[in-house]
């Protein structure tokens, strides 16, 4: 069993909001995977501009541009 950093019923409130009518628990399992992996790829990256930059603080702009850069 994963951990559970975000809620599976936050998963199901954006899968519904999308438009799905209903949403089952593998579902909201296998999208909160998807995502913890996508934010930690981008945190990884993120901490890397801010390095960069001579911070140890990962500012909202930071996460933007390795949004930016891993979605290239």
């Amino acid at each position: 069993m994963s951990q559970r950093l975000i809620p599976l019923a936050a998963m199901e409130k954006i899968m519904k909001d999308a438009g799905a009518e209903r949403v089952s628990e593998k579902a909201k399992a296998a999208l909160k995977d998807v995502l913890e992996e996508i934010a930690g790829t981008l945190t990884k990256a993120a901490i890397k501009f801010a390095l960069h930059a001579g911070r140890k603080t990962v500012k909202a702009s930071d996460i933007k541009l390795a949004h930016s850069k891993v979605s290239e």
